[in-house]
């Protein structure tokens, strides 16, 4: 039980790291969570700051969520706790305690963590949001629907993994909620691909 909290801690930690704000410096372009929706995730990152930061935030954000549950896994942690884990490095990124507690939506957190559960898993997660978002244009609703199938997904292929994948999926729901309401509005922006790639002035 030790070796689970202290792997809750170590997931939230590594959660709490913003590839966006550390990119953004790294590269002297501006800080997401000052422009465009202000979320420090890849989306916003796109929006602002163009494709190859975009993907730079949307990998490290991945591993962040791979590292600590594949570490889990090594250490021999049962299935239903590298679950809770994935939750606890999705928690850590969107109340990031490095950033004030003010972070992303988690998916592309909660998309890395869930990569131990297989490859076909995870595929079917990929392919579900690209193909939401090529169809609609909207990263949140690519998000919204990859999650609301990934426990009728996990059901088929891990079924031991259900319950931890719902509770994972009802966290990404939830913090959808601002974008569930723009978007019954007609306000959600959608994604532009457009390449920016601006330095801060």
């Amino acid at each position: 039980m030790l070796l689970i909290v202290i792997m809750l801690i170590v997931a939230y930690l590594c959660g709490s790291l913003s590839g966006g704000l550390i990119f953004s410096k790294i590269m002297h372009l501006r800080n997401p969570s000052e422009f465009g929706s202000h979320n420090p995730g890849a989306t916003n990152m796109l929006r602002v700051n163009g494709k190859f930061p975009a993907f730079c935030v949307l990998l490290f954000d991945m591993l962040k969520g791979l590292l600590p549950v594949y570490i889990s896994y090594r250490l021999g942690i049962a299935p239903f706790f590298l679950g809770v884990i994935a939750i606890a490095a999705c928690l850590g990124h969107i109340f990031p305690c490095f950033f004030h507690f003010h972070g992303g939506k988690g998916v592309a957190t909660a998309m890395g963590s869930v990569i131990m559960l297989g490859y076909d898993f995870s595929g079917l997660l990929l392919a579900t949001w690209v193909i939401a978002v090529l169809v609609t244009r909207y990263s949140s609703v690519g998000a919204i629907i990859t999650f609301l199938l990934a426990p009728l997904y996990v059901w088929f292929i891990r079924p031991e993994m259900t319950m931890p994948v719902a509770m994972l999926s009802c966290l990404i729901i939830v913090r959808h909620s601002s974008n569930i309401q723009r978007l019954f509005k007609g306000e959600e922006p959608k994604i532009c691909f457009k390449s920016k790639n601006k330095p801060i002035q």
